[in-house]
């Protein structure tokens, strides 16, 4: 049996210290993996995934806080399925649930739904807080972060899209939008 350890956070700002020293408290020789990503979504975390896949029967999935693992039901299901598909259990350490057993498995459905049910109050909150902002006029969104001119300039020059993007450090893609925004051709002559 081993126990792997799942420590998340959302923004490079925050560290996972604190998940893994509760976990490592609990299970000194778990396997820690550490992710910065979001936790509204399943996508886009390939530690996560890894982990559901090296499990196999007998180990076990530990996380501190339900939210570091899914933020709503559909995903927690899903997890909790790959988790028993795989013959592990998943034990979350702060609210001490363990689906090893069905009263665990039960009571991590119904904290699921509490956990989206919050995810959708505060997503609800956020939205009326930009409306308000908006009718006073503090709020204009995110701001254009690409120099459209520079871009503009490069390409009258006959630069390559890499090497604008790389000289600009944006992406491709945006040096294609934008050319096509400014010029309406599809192609860079």
């Amino acid at each position: 049996m081993t126990v792997f350890a799942y420590c998340r956070v959302s923004t490079n700002e925050q560290d996972t210290s604190a998940q893994r020293e509760a976990v490592l408290k609990r299970y000194p020789s778990a396997v820690v993996r550490e992710e910065k990503a979001s936790g509204t979504s399943r996508s886009g975390r390939p530690v996560l995934e890894l982990l559901l896949e090296v499990l196999t029967d007998g180990d076990v999935l530990v996380v501190w806080k339900l939210d570091r693992l899914a933020r709503n039901l559909l995903d927690l299901q899903n997890i909790v399925a790959d988790v028993e598909r795989k013959g592990a259990s998943l034990e979350i350490i702060d609210q001490q649930i363990n689906t090893s057993s069905a009263s665990g498995r039960a009571f991590l459905q119904m904290l699921g739904v509490f956990a989206e049910f919050e995810n959708n109050l505060r997503r609800e909150r956020q939205m009326a807080g930009i409306a308000r902002a908006k009718q006073a006029g503090a709020f204009r969104g995110s701001q254009k972060r690409i120099n459209r001119e520079a871009i503009a300039e490069l390409v009258q020059r006959n630069t390559s899209p890499s090497k604008i993007a790389s000289q600009l450090r944006i992406s491709r893609q945006s040096v294609y939008r934008i050319t096509q925004e400014l010029t309406g051709q599809t192609k860079i002559p």
